[in-house]
């Protein structure tokens, strides 16, 4: 995430060639002060020169000279290696994946992110670029990935459950209700007394109870889509009813290629938690380790099967 990549030294950059307003924003090198101050200072106050630092980062028209119409470097996002993700499917023989985006949301008629997919041979790369290109400014600072080793982790998702056929849909529901009935039978049973000699007792008892108590299990939440970023998979339309995401040249349907999500997990969706997270699930770099926000919180990337070459789609939940 976030770079370095496997970017060969002799081929041009991605650039941002749309015009926008390019200077004015918050400065790269402040996003990523502000994030190692706020790392450094967990569990404890600011100092002041960390208060004095932080209250100087602001937003504004850092670089004047940077013109609208400027080539401005795209951000690095990710590399998947198709080696370590068995579910990412590009074209033949390529078996590299980078991602890059420019940090404004501000293009096109929706004004979202511009996004850019390059994939390639890794055994082709040469000499690799060395510094590599940046932004000087992002529009937002959830724009801006935390750089990290992605753990890839292969799970099990079903379709979303307003797409399944509404047999299926009710039979889901029966079980639910059924699992819902036996939880309560559970927590009635297991209940512990009312009156306790200390309140250290009751603390303890209660303590107990609730980690005896069954975790409640859902279809939505926890058995159809993952939450996070993810290669392939189903999408989910939480926020707006399911809408087809065809290809704009061949008319064949665009499957996510990959997801940007702002959780990891939720409260309600804590099975998912990446297996090495397990202990940590309360620690923010587990629920959210990129602090990366896009739009209402989750973007998909779709491309086309038959022809990896046709331009890609995003879509937002």
């Amino acid at each position: 995430m976030a770079g370095p990549l496997l970017w060969p030294a002799d081929e041009p950059w991605p650039v941002c060639t749309a015009v926008h307003r390019k200077g004015t924003g918050h400065l790269l090198s402040d996003v990523r002060q502000r994030r190692r101050i706020q790392e450094a200072a967990r569990g404890r106050q600011y100092t002041a020169e960390e208060q004095r630092l932080i209250h100087g980062m602001t937003e504004g028209n850092h670089v004047p000279e940077l013109q609208d119409d400027a080539p401005l470097p795209m951000l690095a996002v990710a590399q998947l290696y198709a080696r370590e993700i068995p579910d990412l499917v590009g074209p033949e023989d390529h078996d590299l994946l980078q991602v890059f985006w420019c940090p404004f949301e501000v293009h096109g008629a929706d004004r979202t992110i511009d996004v850019v997919l390059k994939w390639r041979r890794s055994t082709d790369v040469g000499a690799v670029l060395i510094p590599q290109p940046e932004p000087p400014v992002v529009g937002r600072e959830e724009c801006v990935p935390n750089m990290c080793v992605v753990h890839p982790e292969r799970v099990v998702e079903h379709e979303y459950l307003g797409l399944l056929e509404e047999e299926l849909q009710e039979e889901i529901d029966e079980w639910e209700e059924e699992r819902l009935d036996e939880d309560d039978e559970d927590e009635y049973s297991s209940a512990p007394p009312a009156s306790y000699a200390t309140y250290e007792e009751y603390a303890e008892a209660m303590a107990a109870a609730e980690a005896a108590e069954p975790e409640e299990i859902n279809y939505m939440s926890d058995l159809s889509i993952a939450p996070g970023w993810k290669v392939g998979g189903f999408a989910s339309w939480h926020l707006t009813d399911p809408a087809p995401v065809d290809c704009e040249v061949c008319g064949a349907a665009m499957p996510p290629l990959l997801t940007v999500d702002m959780w990891e997990c939720d409260g309600a969706s804590r099975s998912w938690l990446p297996i090495e997270d397990r202990d940590s699930g309360s620690d923010a770099h587990a629920t959210n380790p990129t602090d990366v926000h896009l739009g209402r919180g989750l973007m998909r990337i779709h491309t086309c099967p038959p022809g990896p070459a046709h331009p890609h789609r995003l879509s937002f939940q």
